[in-house]
């Protein structure tokens, strides 16, 4: 009989902590539903914003270019942000950034597909992409695959890069005959630099660097001819929860582009960078973590908030300048720039909420279209906010709401079990 009551006593306890895990859990995932918009807007910010796209698909990994008097986009289109067969490199045109027609859809046959570039090269229009693992649920890529149009409607059967495993960024050129794109490799941990003067075949020129989860790296170029680079420094590559070690790695090589001199910015681990320049200035745009503490909101960790923001790019760091509106899934720009604004596409979850990304990577995103005063960019970078990085309270108040419970529940059942053994005490 005493062993009856120890092992249901046990099964009880058992019982009662998961309840208040399930509890915490419910709690936590309806506050992360719930909770707002948090975006941050600087007021210096003079724009325009609109959803190009929004047909309840997760959409996402963006870019854009001028190309033959128009302007095209594309974005990859899935079910959810894990690897899926089904998922499409989605082409578009605009005349005036404001009605886009759907001119084509291109998959590998398969496979996911994602991490569209666009280039200009030698008068056509080449488009550079990564195939991943379906079996891998995070969508590992390994490879790199290009294809090119002469109308940006019709598209050659896609090809494979030579250098196997290298998975190739956004392209850029000083001159538009050399061509420059870096690199990151598919397994983690290093990024190079390659050349080429057709789009089609690619030499090595330097190992930009090697270590700390070295992931997506850009590039661009500055006026006195050098190249400054930006790198995601994860220190321990694809960790569900991130790392405090968390860093973005800022190098400038002078040419040929062989010897690098890095530094790293803990300001902010910039994921999905793209770097570009406006009146000699070097900024970027890419996601970054508003909130960290060393616990399950480390930089870079899935349930963390996330935000699209802008930097200045500066020798050995980067400087914050404002959130664009965006929540959840988000980043992985296309910029274009003309009649003095920056044209910036995006993807993002509901910018109504304010979803931790792992809520987001499941949800629908829309590509959000952002036209900015290139004078106010300017402006801000003149005078930059003071921003530090905040820590989760919204969490910690859920967390200590739920222990507060707890102890009330536990005194309660306490309470109600003394007077049944001091009765028991007293028949005997």
């Amino acid at each position: 009989m005493k062993m009856k009551k120890k092992l249901r006593r046990r099964l009880i306890h058992v019982g009662v902590g998961f309840a208040f895990v399930g509890i915490y859990l419910g709690t936590l995932s309806l506050e992360w539903l719930a909770r707002p918009a948090g975006y941050r807007l600087n007021p210096d910010l003079e724009y325009n914003d609109y959803d190009a796209v929004n047909d309840g698909l997760h959409n996402s990994n963006t870019d854009m270019t001028w190309w033959n008097g128009s302007i095209y986009m594309v974005h990859a289109s899935s079910p959810y942000h894990m690897g899926s067969t089904k998922c499409r490199l989605v082409i578009w045109r605009s005349h005036d950034m404001q009605e886009w027609t759907k001119l084509v859809e291109l998959h590998s046959e398969g496979e996911d597909i994602r991490d569209p570039k666009f280039a200009n090269i030698g008068g056509k229009l080449f488009l550079y992409a990564l195939r991943n693992k379906v079996d891998d649920p995070i969508a590992d890529p390994y490879g790199t695959i290009f294809s090119w149009s002469d109308d940006g409607e019709t598209w050659q059967d896609w090809e494979d890069i030579e250098h196997d495993g290298w998975l190739f960024w956004r392209a850029k050129s000083p001159d538009n005959v050399t061509w420059y794109v870096p690199a990151y490799w598919h397994e983690h941990g290093k990024s190079a630099l390659f050349t080429s003067t057709d789009g089609k075949n690619w030499t090595m020129v330097s190992q930009i660097h090697q270590g700390e989860g070295n992931d997506e790296t850009a590039v661009e170029f500055l006026p006195n001819g050098s190249m400054i680079c930006t790198a995601r420094l994860e220190y321990r590559a694809d960790t569900g929860i991130g790392s405090i070690h968390a860093s973005t790695l800022v190098a400038i090589a002078d040419p040929p582009f062989t010897t690098w001199y890095k530094q790293r910015s803990r300001v902010a681990r910039l994921d999905g960078p793209r770097l570009f320049s406006l009146g000699g200035r070097t900024f970027a745009v890419g996601r970054y973590q508003p909130e960290m503490d060393v616990f399950l909101t480390r930089s870079g960790g899935i349930f963390s908030k996330k935000r699209t923001g802008i930097y200045e790019v500066l020798p050995g760091k980067l400087v914050y300048l404002t959130d664009l509106p965006s929540a959840g899934d988000t980043s992985y720009p296309g910029i274009v720039k003309g009649n003095g604004s920056v044209y910036m596409c995006y993807y993002t979850s509901n910018i109504q909420r304010d979803f931790p990304w792992v809520f987001g990577m499941f949800a629908p995103s829309a590509i959000r279209m952002v036209n900015a005063t290139a004078a106010s960019i300017l402006s801000m970078a003149d005078d930059p906010p003071s921003r530090s990085t905040m820590v989760p309270w919204d969490g910690y108040i859920v967390l200590g709401t739920n222990l507060a419970f707890d102890t009330w529940v536990i005194a309660r059942i306490r309470v109600k079990n003394r007077p049944r053994k001091q009765a028991t005490k007293l028949k005997r």
